[in-house]
């Protein structure tokens, strides 16, 4: 019977901290989680929630997941705890891992979180941070895996910004060997630390490619993906994002340049008729939806296996 493994580095941070079998393992504990074809219990287990960014999907999605596990969950909020008024990192870990057994943070530094790790003696996920959305990528990959059965010859085009959620889907990809293209304004091409380490992973160098030309980038592939041009913290570069970002919105002729059974995703909020057009949003293509319940699936599975 399938069950939970526990994860060699008991944390989440990147996707790199899990290995390609990890990877596929957690995948398939969320679709036999999703099919209610497996039980997991964790009764009387805590799930601390630290967010300095504002959350929909994230915050419900681990809440949920924390309950169907038979455990609880605490939000911390930064703004009406010690944590807001400038408590030092290394403290509020050390003293939460004694009151917590799992901690999720999302944050703007990403070595803010390497700090929560660092010195918390329980795991310690990612929830976001500017550098990587992995928890969004095991949901990603998902929503791939149900609608093609399997991940040969999958091509995933994204188109925009060179973000934390295109960080976590070419290193996602390069674990599970997937063509991953990135379409994006030469200004916001992805961190080339990430694009190294993708490279050092893929066994062919030609699966990551990276254009500045949607159109190319979206020929004959299977998974067409968006995200908002101005992320989280970015809102004082938004109007000059929406000029540079012109011609790089998902809408139906971009759409047609697909495979015919190519699917479209977002991680949501959308900015609906910007990165992506409401006829995409709500054509029949699209699993944006499905892509967000996942996040449900996978947060359950990978906690389940935190927590193994």
């Amino acid at each position: 019977m399938l069950r939970p493994i526990k994860l060699a580095n008991n944390k989440f941070l990147s996707c790199l901290d899990i290995s390609t079998e990890e990877l596929v393992h957690i995948l398939e504990l969320a679709k036999n989680l999703k099919n209610r074809n497996l039980n997991i219990e964790y009764k009387n287990k805590v799930l601390g929630l630290i967010f300095d960014k504002s959350s929909t999907r994230t915050r419900v999605s681990f809440q949920v997941a924390m309950s169907r596990l038979g455990g609880t969950t605490i939000d911390l909020n930064p703004t009406t705890s010690q944590i807001g008024r400038g408590e030092p990192i290394k403290d509020t870990a050390r003293v939460l891992s004694r009151y917590c057994d799992l901690i999720a943070i999302r944050t703007f530094n990403h070595s803010d979180l390497e700090e929560y790790a660092k010195w918390s003696t329980k795991p310690v996920i990612n929830a976001l941070t500017d550098l990587e959305h992995p928890c969004q990528s095991l949901a990603d990959f998902l929503t791939i895996k149900e609608e093609f059965h399997d991940f040969r010859n999958v091509v995933l085009t994204f188109i925009g910004d060179g973000n934390n959620v295109a960080h976590s889907l070419i290193l996602c990809g390069a674990l599970l060997g997937i063509e991953v293209r990135i379409a994006c304004p030469d200004k916001y091409l992805p961190n080339p630390s990430v694009i190294q380490k993708a490279r050092e992973i893929y066994k062919n160098d030609s699966l990551l490619k990276i254009t500045h030309d949607p159109y190319t980038a979206v020929n004959g592939a299977n998974v067409l993906y968006t995200d908002v041009w101005s992320s989280m913290g970015e809102e004082n570069q938004k109007d000059e994002k929406d000029k540079d970002f012109a011609g790089f919105s998902i809408d139906s002729h971009l759409l047609k340049k697909a495979n015919k059974d190519a699917i479209v995703l977002h991680c949501l909020p959308a900015y609906r008729n910007k990165e992506i057009t409401n006829e995409v949003i709500d054509c029949e293509n699209s699993r944006i939806f499905e892509q967000a319940e996942n996040r449900l699936h996978v947060q359950q599975a990978l906690l389940s296996c935190l927590l193994s």
